[in-house]
């Protein structure tokens, strides 16, 4: 139990707060645009049980084990590998020399062994999932293993992983649909934005740290002031979308009631940390944004279902 402890611990499990609830968005608005019977998959469920119920329930229960599982692997070998590759930066800065495997808690080709296992999971977990999120894969999983290398030459990092997790709602949409649609497009760049945002607010604290190594970030690059700025825009265009997701999707009050809990937190945190005071930091980077995507999935998903 202490090995799992520690590895929950690794690749930070209680992070997942922030993709997962949107992805449940994705799952369910593929579920709810898409009649599972149509799909050639469901037929022998058809034939064996002979009542239209259990299959229903059978084929959403498979799909969302198999849409959770695939969030897992995913999210669990990117922070295993930018662990396993920012060892080093990680030993030197003291905000993060107490992480594990600086401290050798967990030794770092360990890491490394548990980022290939989680990937090789991942994809043949979304083999059970249909062929286009089998083929899809690989590239979903270059953007988030890739990201890693990012903090290394460009002050956009910040973008990349905001992109990593705004794989989350199209992605589950893939899962039951097996097509593109704009509605889950609307909600991913929404999500591109919103962790873009905050993860500019959380490297404020490794500002100084990341100009005497070497490393790249919008703080490092602009400064403070300037940087949240910057992440005062993303999340303004992260509200826009979200906005624009409830005219396109012609939601009801559950939704916008959801939008106003979201917004509401994305100024909250904003309020609470300044250019010269980043004491609240970790409140607004965990508890602000883990309200706002808890929150607003729940209302989002609660409008579909009354829909």
């Amino acid at each position: 139990m202490s090995t799992v402890k520690n590895y929950l611990s690794l690749i930070k499990f209680s992070h997942t707060i922030f993709a997962m609830p949107f992805a449940m968005i994705g799952f369910c608005l593929g579920f709810f645009n898409q009649s599972p019977f149509s799909h050639q998959e469901t037929s022998d469920y058809t034939i064996s049980w002979g009542w239209s119920e259990m299959v229903l329930y059978s084929y959403i229960f498979k799909k969302l084990f198999l849409v959770v599982l695939c969030m897992v692997f995913a999210r669990s070998a990117a922070m295993a590998f930018n662990r396993y590759l920012d060892k080093s930066f990680d030993a030197k800065n003291p905000r993060t020399a107490i992480r594990e495997i600086p401290v050798g808690i967990i030794k770092a080709n360990s890491a490394l062994l548990f980022t290939i296992v989680c990937s090789v999971l991942f994809i043949v977990t979304t083999f059970f999932i249909n062929k286009l999120c089998f083929f899809l894969a690989p590239v979903a999983l270059l953007v988030v293993l890739g990201y890693s290398y990012t903090k290394r030459f460009t002050a956009l990092c910040h973008l990349v992983l905001g992109l990593g997790l705004s794989l989350a709602p199209i992605g589950a949409y893939l899962a039951v649909a097996n097509r593109f649609d704009w509605l889950p497009v609307l909600f991913s760049f929404a999500v591109l934005f919103w962790v873009s945002g905050f993860d500019i607010i959380y490297a404020l604290q490794d500002e100084e740290f990341d100009k005497s190594n070497d490393l790249h970030s919008i703080p490092a690059a602009l400064g403070k002031t300037r940087a949240l700025r910057v992440s005062e825009l993303l999340h303004i265009l992260s509200a826009l979308l979200v906005i624009i997701a409830g005219i396109y999707g012609s939601f009801g009050l559950f939704y916008w009631m959801g939008v106003a809990v979201f917004a509401g937190m994305l100024i909250y945190q904003h309020s609470i940390v300044k250019p010269n005071d980043l004491r609240r930091v970790n409140i607004a980077f965990m508890t602000a944004n883990g309200i706002a995507s808890v929150v607003f999935a729940v209302f989002v998903i609660g409008d579909m279902f009354l829909k």
